[in-house]
């Protein structure tokens, strides 16, 4: 993962069933996404192989949590910091997500002569202080 996001321009979760709450949802830590670059960006373009998840938990702790539920068709779209995490199905029916990415047309930057930013570059930027 590096703070240019290489690869990812949004998460996507899709739901191709109805799920509630009690089948699996998604758990996403909501404004984690402001949090997550101040972790990544020491690593700088090249980013970090692999992010702790028990580092990750505790800095993101105080997020409160959501769950992606909603009917079939819905979709998420999340930016590609948000910390989220799987469940265990606990109704015993099955339930059909996809998560995909749309792939950026350019690398997230946090600098820009014109000062143009994308709404995922801005949020990038908040999380860092730089607004």
């Amino acid at each position: 993962m590096s703070i240019t996001s290489r690869g990812r321009a949004l998460l996507l979760l899709l739901l191709y069933s109805d799920v509630g709450p009690k089948d699996a949802p998604t758990v996403l830590r909501a404004g984690s996404h402001l949090d997550v670059p101040r972790m990544i960006a020491p690593f700088g373009e090249e980013g970090c192989p692999m992010v702790r998840d028990d580092i990750v938990d505790k800095k993101t702790a105080h997020r409160p949590e959501v769950l992606a539920t909603g009917e079939a068709g819905d979709v998420y779209l999340v930016h590609p910091f948000t910390v989220h995490a799987a469940q265990s199905n606990r109704v015993g029916r099955p339930r059909f997500i996809a998560q995909a990415s749309a792939e950026p047309r350019e690398l997230v930057m946090t600098e820009r002569a014109d000062g143009d930013f994308s709404p995922v570059e801005r949020a990038v930027r908040r999380g860092l202080g730089m607004t």
